[in-house]
């Protein structure tokens, strides 16, 4: 293990986590933190020179549907669930006094 974790690094992304951690959680999350580390080190020693670079793992296709305007005036249909309506529009109590 190269990277090594110190206790302050822990209680530092303790506080910043806002989590309280037992002395056996602190020496776990000690541990993980270092094998994530190692692991970043090992991504890092890999040779991506003749990798195209790409936003996403998978390829992302945006699928769009024609933009085709209808008449969508249903407000009588809409305003006649209404509890209350007035001058075409929704009647709602006075929330602001």
């Amino acid at each position: 293990m190269a990277n090594k974790i110190t206790d302050e690094t822990i209680d530092y992304v303790g506080i910043l986590a806002k989590l309280e951690l037992s002395p056996g959680e602190r020496e776990q999350a000690k541990k993980d933190m270092e094998e994530m580390l190692d692991y970043i080190d090992l991504l890092g020693e890999l040779d991506t020179g003749d990798v195209e670079p790409m936003s996403h793992v998978f390829p992302i296709h945006n699928v769009f549907r024609d933009d085709i305007p209808a008449n969508t005036d249903h407000r009588g249909d809409i305003l006649a669930n209404a509890p209350a309506q007035k001058d075409g529009s929704f009647k709602v109590p006075k929330t602001v006094e």
